[in-house]
């Protein structure tokens, strides 16, 4: 803390930003010094502490504490209680949700008790925008112990011993994939970052860029020294404005101290690194349309071999990995393989970071070790379903995975589990969904979603996916017919097995998982026209219990397009003709005198 005696470390996220985190920072900097107390703590805007539903977060240090949803207006209060009486500002504090207790400290908060933070050590912590912070917590000391003690190769050893897979999805072993394009020849390399992450409720690479920068910054230069390149490249899409700002203050700090450019450390070695922006087309997650994209050409993939490894970026060997991945280099370099592999399972090693989104209590990105359950992920961090609600399933993997259900909440979340349940690990999205909403939706959105971002080059994805989403859309609507069950996953294969990319060859995924765990919820919309979730508005049908109606006409005042009739102190009645299923006489109703038939 330097030479001051507290800290106040205030969420700077994107997500806290939106809620007026900037404004709270202003306040303390403004009041701080009415207090005469400038000199005596330290105000500093930190990335994601992770708990978004909490937020707007700040963290008073030395003693920990950890306040929620803070305003500006609660800043004054803070400082006189906290910082000058020594008192909390108890109404501010986090209550578990279940015990109804108050936890003073963030350790004792069941969100962190079972989070291993490896990728996202320093989100939350340090000052993304000072680098002097970032070396205070063993920032670019891996990249010295490789320029002055390692081999590429050894250094590659290091890599592979730990066991780390690719973050971004695939799970390819990452010290394979450095080894490979090292050995490639040729007279120049390049190092990719994916920083793409165009899942939808996926946030984990932006919160990393965000709250850590130099530690991807660091980790590209290692692995430039390692495969022979000394031009690194950052795809990110240009819809993440405060990660760019932040890229390019770290990229512009690490070259004025000596640690981009030319013999960094002293050494023979030379790298720098450079920002491409892309406009936020899903298809280009994957490599090799990410590599046309930043080359000037339309995101579109090509069939492999050869792999980027061997022909990339402008014909040349280059290697991809994403902000995740990369993070994990430095801590595997200083704290060793070893100590990395012991963590995880035997054959997923270390953790994974997951953006925790959907109806649960506790939104916000964790870190766990591979191998948690999704019962610990869903109930023990994530604090259970919102309302009280029961779960129904979680979505992993993004458009590209599929469902888990309750039968499944004691799977250990790692690549090979997750396969083996008919979904996959992803790039870290998960989303929660409860007893009320409809797989045969939520399987639609998903389609509507990889129909929209597919670059349409190939027959199968480009055609094939459109089939499949008209025939969802006939089942929504009420007009499907049982042999469509049949179409749905005949058709599903076809495109798995004949598509070109990885987006094409999971896009049924959603589609075909939802039919192995909720058949039922199908066929009820087919053969009975009733959507069991209620959420299918062409097959909803309000009506009004007439003796439960008093006749006090609020449903017929509320109504937007006048479809509610009756007299005072009389039933009403609801013409389906007219109705337009926006629900509002069923909210507003003060006598369950409505109900979904």
């Amino acid at each position: 803390m330097s030479d001051y005696n507290m800290q106040i470390l205030i969420c700077g996220g994107t997500g806290c930003k939106a809620s007026e985190s900037e404004e709270i920072r202003n306040v303390f900097n403004d009041l701080l010094g009415e207090y005469l107390l400038e000199d005596e703590v330290q105000v500093v805007t930190t990335g994601c502490f992770g708990f978004c539903e909490k937020g707007p977060i700040i963290k008073v240090l030395p003693d920990n504490t950890f306040y929620v949803h803070v305003t500006p207006a609660d800043v004054d209060e803070i400082i006189r209680e906290h910082l000058v009486k020594g008192r909390q500002v108890e109404r501010l504090l986090y209550r578990d949700p279940h015990s109804h207790e108050v936890i003073h400290d963030s350790k004792g908060m069941d969100f962190y008790k079972k989070q291993i933070r490896i990728a996202l050590r320093n989100c939350g912590f340090i000052d993304p925008e000072n680098i002097e912070e970032y070396i205070a917590r063993d920032g670019y000391l891996a990249l010295g112990r490789c320029l002055s003690e390692m081999t590429p190769e050894g250094v590659i050893d290091e890599i592979k011993k730990s066991g780390l897979r690719g973050r971004g999805g695939a799970g390819f072993p990452t010290g394979l994939k450095w080894e490979i394009t090292s050995r490639s020849v040729a007279d120049q390399k390049y190092v990719v970052c994916n920083a793409d992450e165009g899942d939808p409720g996926a946030f984990m690479d932006r919160s990393i860029l965000e709250g850590d920068p130099h530690s991807v910054i660091e980790a590209m230069t290692i692995c430039g020294y390692c495969i022979g390149a000394d031009k690194g490249l950052v795809y990110i899409r240009a819809e993440y404005p405060l990660a760019i700002q932040r890229l390019k203050v770290a990229l512009d700090q690490a070259r004025a101290y000596g640690l981009l450019g030319r013999n960094i450390l002293g050494s023979t070695f030379g790298f720098d690194i450079e920002l491409r922006y892309g406009a936020g087309a899903f298809v280009c997650g994957e490599e090799t349309a990410l590599i046309h994209s930043m080359e000037g050409s339309r995101g579109e993939p090509t069939v492999k071999p050869p792999f980027p490894a061997e022909s990339g970026y402008l014909g040349k060997p280059t290697n991809v990995n994403n902000v995740e991945t990369f993070a994990n280099i430095p801590v595997i370099i200083n704290k060793g393989a070893a100590w990395f592999s012991a963590i995880g399972t035997e054959k997923s090693k270390g953790t994974k970071v997951f953006a925790l989104a959907g109806k649960i209590n506790n939104v916000g990105l964790i870190e766990v070790p591979m191998g948690t359950t999704l019962r610990e992920v869903v109930f023990d961090i994530g604090g259970g379903i919102k309302g009280g609600k029961k779960f129904k399933s979680v979505q992993t993997g993004g458009p590209s995975g599929g469902m888990l259900t309750t039968a499944s909440l004691d799977t250990p979340i790692d690549y090979e589990n997750l396969q083996a349940a008919g979904t996959m690990m992803g790039s870290g999205g998960m989303i929660v969904m409860d007893e009320d909403d409809c797989m045969v939706a939520i399987a639609k959105y998903y389609l509507e979603f990889t129909l929209e971002e597919s670059c349409g080059k190939c027959t199968p994805c480009r055609i094939g996916n459109k089939r499949l989403f008209e025939i969802l859309e006939k089942i929504t609507a009420g007009n499907g017919k049982e042999e469509d069950i049949d179409k749905l996953r005949m058709l599903s294969h076809v495109i798995k097995d004949a598509s070109l990319c990885g987006l094409g060859q999971s896009s049924p995924n959603p589609v075909l998982s939802t039919l192995a765990h909720f058949e039922d919820e199908y066929l009820a919309h087919i053969k009975q026209g009733r959507c069991p979730a209620g959420k299918c508005k062409a097959l909803l049908k309000y009506v009004v219990v007439e003796d439960k109606c008093t006749g006090c006409t609020l449903c017929f005042r509320t109504c937007p397009v006048g479809a509610i009739t009756g007299e005072r102190r009389a039933p009403h009645f609801i013409d389906q003709a007219l109705c337009i299923k926006c629900g509002i006489c069923f909210e507003k109703c003060k006598f369950d005198a409505i109900e979904l038939a």
